[in-house]
């Protein structure tokens, strides 16, 4: 995106780093020290079965799930936490709401359920964010919104209220809601899960063009097809750890007998 820290970034240098990063509630050992890398400009598409951890690591880039252990670096920052000097040694020191918010600000998630405010219209919805979250005048509010209502094919939804649409249309308007904060990544959780069979395509559709933008993205998806197309990186997960990992082919040459019965049990 033009004038994002991302055009500032060494093409060599990953966009996020996700370090030996491990995650328990209690005696539950979700992730168990997952390492990862997404470079610039790429599509990440993460694969696995339900309770595999997928969900639970993409959160953990945008910190709404906190790390148990590890560290997770975006454009060289480290996520939710900084080094701090205490007794003669550093230590990892929680960041404050407002450090972790803005943090936050520079990257986009669309969630599985829509969670557009009822009582807004589409273009409310879009315009909502940037007016009170970034600062943003009413009239360039706006005028952006209707800008990436357009991209996701809504131009003519403007008015309408969340439950005047399909599940498709309110997703692309979810999708519409968090590009319109200009943010460096997008991260996707199982966006089409919720869908009607029929609608998922128009949702990938815009998953597409965004890629094509050369928009960074973790996408946590069951959606294969759209993981052969536009996937640069495929990352297979089970157990909480990563199985296989590799480029797009790895899915029609799966390495390990786990992927292998995965993919037989979903294709």
């Amino acid at each position: 995106m033009p004038n994002s820290v991302q055009d500032m970034m060494p093409v060599s240098q990953p966009q996020i780093e996700i370090k030996e990063v491990h995650k328990a509630y209690g005696d539950l050992h979700v992730l168990k020290g997952i390492n990862l890398e997404v470079m610039p400009s790429t599509v990440t598409v993460i694969l696995g079965p339900s309770g595999s951890g997928k969900s639970t690591l993409l959160r953990m880039v945008n910190q709404l799930e906190t790390i148990t252990g590890g560290e997770i670096d975006v454009d060289g920052e480290m996520i939710g936490y900084k080094w701090v000097q205490k007794n003669s040694q550093k230590v990892m020191q929680t960041l404050s709401d407002k450090e972790i918010a803005k943090q936050r600000s520079h990257i986009g998630m669309v969630f599985q359920k829509f969670n557009l405010f009822p009582h807004m219209t589409v273009l409310e919805n879009v315009m909502e964010a940037p007016i009170h979250v970034a600062g943003m005048k009413k009239a360039q509010a706006k005028k952006e919104a209707l800008a990436y209502l357009d991209m996701v094919g809504l131009a003519d939804h403007v008015n309408h209220y969340p439950s005047q649409l399909s599940g498709g249309q309110q997703q692309r308007v979810a999708i519409a809601r968090a590009i319109a904060m200009h943010p460096d990544i997008m991260l996707f959780d199982e966006p089409t899960s919720a869908l009607d069979p029929e609608l998922v395509g128009e949702v990938l559709g815009v998953m597409r063009k965004l890629a094509d933008d050369g928009m960074t993205m973790m996408v946590v998806t069951h959606e294969i097809g759209f993981a052969r197309e536009v996937a640069d990186q495929v990352v297979f997960m089970d157990g909480g750890v990563v199985v296989e990992s590799g480029a797009a082919d790895i899915i029609d040459h799966p390495q390990t007998e786990r992927f292998q019965d995965f993919l037989k049990a979903v294709l």
